[in-house]
C-alpha cells in the first residue's frame, strides 16, 4: 500500500496535468463550459425538490432542498468517479501500451477531477444556505477530513474495478446499473428516519450512505457525526484501498497485452 502511494506521489505532477486536461476537455465546445458542474446539481435539486415536496407530498423538513443539494454534490462526485474511473484504463489504453506510463495514475485522475468539481460547487451551497437563513456553521471546517475519507474510498474502489474492467468489459456496464440502485440506498432525497427499522441496516452499513449523511450533518445541520460512524467509514476506506491496490497490482503486468 505504501509503495503504491509513493508511486502516485512520485507522479503527482502528471496527475495534476491530466486533471487539468480532463477538466478543460470535459465541457469543450459547450456555451456554459465549466458552469455545467454547478448547473447539473442545481437542476437535479430542483427536480427532486419539485417531485418529492409537491407532487408526492414528501415531508423532508424545513430545508429539504438544501439537504438534497448537500447530498447530490458528493453523489455526483461518487458516480462520476466510479463510472469514469472504472473505464479509465480501457479508454486510455494507448497511453499504457505505447509508453512506460504508470497505469495507477489514470483511476486516481478520475477521482481527483470529479473531486475538483465537488469542491468548486461548495461555495454555491454556502450561498444557498445563507440565502435560506441557514448559517454556515464551524462544522464546515471538518469537511476536508470527510473529503479525504471519501477520496480514499473511491480511489480504492476504482483501482480494483478499472483493473478488472480491462479483462472483463462487463464491469463498467454493471457499475453503471449498480449506481442506480446505490443512489436510492443513500439518503440523498429522503431522511434516514423514513427507512423502516427492518431495512435500516442497508443504510447503516452502507459507507456511501454514511458519507452522504456526514456531508448533510456538517454542511446543513451543523452537527458533528458520531465517532463510531466515522471510524467505521475510515476502516472501510482502508479495506477498499488494500483490496483495490492488491487487485490492481495483480493484473498490472498484463494490462499492455490485454489492451
Amino acid at each position: 500500500m505504501l509503495e503504491s502511494v509513493r508511486q502516485v506521489w512520485q507522479f503527482r505532477a502528471l496527475v495534476g496535468a491530466l486533471v487539468r486536461r480532463h477538466i478543460a476537455t470535459r465541457y469543450r465546445g459547450s456555451v456554459f463550459g465549466f458552469l455545467w458542474s454547478l448547473l447539473n446539481p442545481l437542476c437535479l435539486m430542483a427536480v427532486y425538490t419539485l417531485v418529492f415536496s409537491y407532487y408526492m407530498r414528501f415531508n423532508g423538513g424545513p430545508h429539504y432542498h438544501l439537504m438534497v443539494f448537500a447530498g447530490l454534490l458528493p453523489w455526483i462526485w461518487t458516480s462520476s468517479a466510479l463510472l469514469e474511473g472504472t473505464a479509465s484504463l480501457v479508454n486510455s489504453g494507448h497511453l499504457i501500451t505505447k509508453s512506460m506510463f504508470p497505469p495507477q495514475v489514470l483511476p486516481v485522475v478520475s477521482v481527483v477531477a470529479a473531486m475538483a468539481h465537488f469542491l468548486l460547487a461548495l461555495p454555491v451551497l454556502a450561498l444557498f444556505s445563507l440565502a435560506a437563513g441557514v448559517p454556515v456553521s464551524w462544522t464546515w471546517l471538518l469537511v476536508p477530513f470527510i473529503v479525504a475519507l471519501h477520496a480514499l474510498f473511491l480511489t480504492g474502489i476504482v483501482l480494483g474495478l478499472s483493473a478488472l474492467n480491462v479483462f472483463f468489459r462487463d464491469v463498467q456496464h454493471l457499475v453503471g446499473n449498480f449506481l442506480t440502485l446505490l443512489f436510492f440506498m443513500c439518503p440523498v432525497v429522503y431522511p434516514v428516519s423514513v427507512v423502516p427499522e427492518n431495512l435500516r441496516f442497508l443504510v447503516t452499513y452502507n459507507p456511501f450512505a454514511a458519507l452522504t449523511q456526514f456531508y448533510q450533518e456538517l454542511l446543513i445541520e451543523g452537527i458533528v457525526p458520531s465517532a463510531e460512524a466515522v471510524l467505521y467509514v475510515a476502516v472501510m476506506c482502508v479495506v477498499a484501498v488494500l483490496i483495490g491496490i492488491t487487485v490492481h497490482r495483480h493484473y498490472q503486468e498484463r494490462f499492455a497485452e490485454a489492451l
